[in-house]
């Protein structure tokens, strides 16, 4: 599955093309189009509000002040609350280049990848979990943005409790050496990686099934330990990130309670925000 790492502009111009399908099928009456204009009006807005979060997350964060520091403040709290070190884990997983290429490689691909692919999958067979799913994602992902403007710095940028970065120590890291790279890198607090593998394995679990429920909780799991063993998150970036979510999803689920069910012609249709 090839990485997507598409920059704010990347994305509205797909969005802009995406607008101009619709324009152009909206008023067909073939089944196909139809569908095709209803996708496309769907993810434009998508691509569209991914483009903002790119373009604020990427310049709300202009100084770095206190963000080493307060990386060091988490690492306190942890240790007061008796979690496990962040360090012993990676420590045990060091000598295993094939488990750290694996975690680098998810950490890496399946963030942004997975959830575009979640959310056309749900769009497309699960029509009726869209709606919530979509705005759960919203309120989370804003959620995470505004907690982001105080700079955190991840692990990685802390070596000497520790820590190695375990992408760049192998030449593959999407950030690069601090003070370069294409992302934020003192945004670890929360980690939206744990938010949205949260909302994937949450939806995956409201979708029913024993199999999507396991994948759900082994995605969970295996984002979780990835962003720790990478030496990319705390612990406490994942705990902040449900807590988030959980509030999000609570959120979104008592707005669409408000809302009339729809008629059954019309179930496959997104509802609006």
């Amino acid at each position: 599955m090839p990485e997507l790492h598409p920059q704010w502009q990347l994305s509205v111009a797909t969005a802009l093309v995406l607008v101009l399908v619709y324009a152009g099928t909206r008023r067909s009456q073939r089944p196909r189009l139809r569908t095709l204009a209803a996708f496309s009006r769907e993810f434009a807005l998508v691509l569209a509000l991914l483009a903002v979060w790119q373009l604020v997350g990427g310049s709300v964060i202009t100084r770095a002040d206190g963000a080493l520091e307060r990386g060091r403040a988490v690492w306190q709290v942890e240790r007061w609350a008796h979690l496990w070190s962040e360090v012993d884990l990676q420590r045990l997983v060091l000598p295993h280049p094939a488990l750290v290429a694996a975690a680098d490689r998810y950490y890496e691909y399946a963030h942004l990848t997975g959830m575009a692919v979640f959310l056309v999958a749900v769009w497309w067979s699960r029509r009726s979990l869209y709606p919530s799913l979509r705005l759960t994602v919203v309120l989370a992902t804003l959620a995470c943005l505004l907690v982001q403007l105080v700079p955190v710095a991840p692990p990685r940028l802390l070596p000497d409790l520790g820590f190695v970065d375990t992408a760049l120590t192998r030449g593959e890291s999407v950030y690069g050496p601090y003070g370069t790279g294409l992302a934020n890198q003192l945004s670890a607090m929360p980690s939206v990686h744990v938010a949205w593998a949260t909302i994937v394995a949450v939806f995956l679990w409201r979708a029913g099934g024993p199999v999507l429920r396991g994948l759900g909780v082994l995605h969970l799991a295996l984002t979780v330990a990835a962003v720790v063993v990478t030496a990319n998150h705390w612990w406490l970036d994942g705990v902040v990130a449900a807590i988030i979510v959980a509030a999000a999803l609570s959120a979104s689920d008592a707005w669409y309670r408000r809302r009339p069910a729809p008629a059954p012609d019309t179930e496959r249709a997104p509802a609006p925000l």
